[in-house]
């Protein structure tokens, strides 16, 4: 049984989607906490892109040694079975900033 754990990056297959959702395979953070990963069958994700945008909704990342972002604003929750490779885990300085802007995102 695989393990889903919070700031994992795995790759996703994100289609079928509709409109501007962020489309196909690609990688992703989990962003939802372990205990609701290990109790229900679903994760919150953010999917990671390598178009670079100045959003302020973007975190710059490394993945797989290419230059990408992790896409804060298209969060969504998706099925386990959607997630196929582990590829690593997010350093602790991204870490941080993703925390730290959802809360932004998600304050009053």
């Amino acid at each position: 049984m695989v393990k889903f754990s919070q700031f994992d990056i795995f790759l996703v297959n994100l289609d079928p989607t509709i409109g501007s959702e962020i489309k196909k395979t690609r990688p992703c953070v989990i962003i939802s906490p372990n205990e609701m990963n290990e109790n229900i069958s679903t994760v919150i994700i953010a999917p990671i892109t390598s178009k670079i945008r100045n959003y302020p909704t973007r975190i710059n990342c490394i993945v797989e040694g290419r230059h990408a972002q992790i896409v804060l604003d298209q969060i969504r929750t998706v099925d386990k079975s959607r997630l196929t490779n582990n590829l690593g885990v997010l350093n602790t300085e991204r870490r941080k900033k993703v925390v730290t802007i959802l809360i932004e995102m998600f304050s009053f």
